[in-house]
């Protein structure tokens, strides 16, 4: 069995072994070397060739966004998966990472509790998978893959008969009631998919937006700020007890679930984990399907699992219109597929489509 070659790259040695230690572990993957900064990178890179690469966010000499960069530039496409530690400095710089193409980011291990670094662990070994697979497809057969993709597209949307279509004739004709607000859910692949969809949106939207990204505390601040900072939409990591504006695109703090309350307030708790995560998509949902019925659009973009799919279900049957991202743009078809199987979808998009879309449905709701 072919092993996922992996290179560790970390300034400090006892990290090194750490997470070196974590991946030797696993019966499908080793390490097979390290590095110390990003320069050292690259001279490991020509020997070794490895498959996916860890990659400290703060490193003398060639920090993370310096390696990715100079990646980039030379055309090495091996998939990047950032350790950041919880600070202000590392979490800005973390989404620069994602920005300029890291395939995804864990928090390094604090090493005080046994239970935080397993948590890191589960969280770093999913992630050396999910990397390689999805550069396993993009790589391998690319243009057979991508024929074969399209192909597949295609007669998907034949077999929904024409599902799409029906519904967004049905939606032009019937948008009578006002779309009052849009909640968004992603997870993997999440960042760069709603800097896309937030980036796009208009300042005159008129509503409120609430996002539910799967990320760690610290780190949905930054992640806020950087929208926040690249949006016509004012964009907030939330508070509890924020009173919801139009106008404003809400994303939830890591460790808290997000809720919107009757009284048009944002309301956060430390209710158990929805499938191990916090926040979680199905929260937000439910709760704003309650409190905007029919004058909600719901929105589940890239992501691993099922998180979105309960709640995506409760926006339909409230009378909300619920999108889904297309597996063609995603990073991983998870989220998307497990909502689209409930079979409450309205429409399914590539990325690009959906701010146009979003745009279109609540600008024709308000005529």
């Amino acid at each position: 069995m072919k092993k996922i070659k992996v290179l560790v790259v970390d300034d400090s040695a006892l990290m090194r072994k750490i997470i070196s230690d974590m991946i030797n572990s696993e019966f499908n993957m080793e390490v097979v070397a390290t590095a110390r900064n990003g320069e050292d990178l690259f001279l490991k890179i020509e020997k070794f060739t490895p498959d996916v690469i860890t990659l400290d966010a703060e490193m003398p000499i060639m920090d993370g966004i310096s390696a990715l960069k100079e990646m980039k530039k030379r055309g090495i496409n091996i998939p990047v998966i950032i350790l950041s530690s919880m600070s202000k400095k590392s979490s800005e710089l973390t989404m620069d990472c994602l920005e300029k193409g890291a395939f995804d980011f864990i928090p390094k291990p604090s090493g005080t509790i046994s239970l935080d670094i397993n948590k890191v662990k589960n969280d770093l070994i999913t992630k050396i998978n999910l990397a390689y697979e999805k550069c396993e497809e993009s790589c391998e057969e690319k243009e057979i893959r991508r024929y074969s993709e399209e192909a597949t597209t295609v007669k998907e949307i034949e077999h929904r008969e024409n599902k799409e279509v029906k519904v967004n004739k049905v939606i032009r004709k019937s948008l009578g009631t006002k779309i009052e607000a849009i909640v968004i859910g992603a997870s993997t692949g999440g960042p760069k998919a709603l800097y896309s969809v937030i980036t796009k949106l208009p300042e005159n939207l008129n509503i409120p937006v609430f996002v539910v990204q799967h990320m760690p505390a610290t780190f949905t601040k930054a992640f806020a700020d950087r929208l926040n900072n690249n949006s016509k939409l004012k964009v907030i990591e939330a508070s509890d007890g924020d009173i919801v504006e139009k106008n404003t695109v809400y994303v939830a703090p890591g460790g808290f679930h997000m809720e919107v309350g009757m009284d048009k307030k944002i309301h956060l708790n430390t209710d158990p984990t929805i499938w191990g995560v916090r926040p979680a998509v199905d929260k937000l949902f439910i709760s704003a399907s309650k409190v905007y019925k029919d004058k909600l659009v719901s929105v589940v973009l890239t992501g691993m699992g099922k998180d979105g799919a309960d709640g995506t279900v409760k926006v339909k049957e409230n009378g909300g219109i619920t999108i889904s991202e297309d597996k063609s743009t995603c990073t991983i078809y998870g989220m998307p597929k497990a909502t689209f199987e409930t079979g409450m979808v309205d429409m399914v998009l590539p990325l690009d489509n959906i701010s146009d879309e979003l745009i279109r449905i609540v600008r024709e709701s308000w005529r």
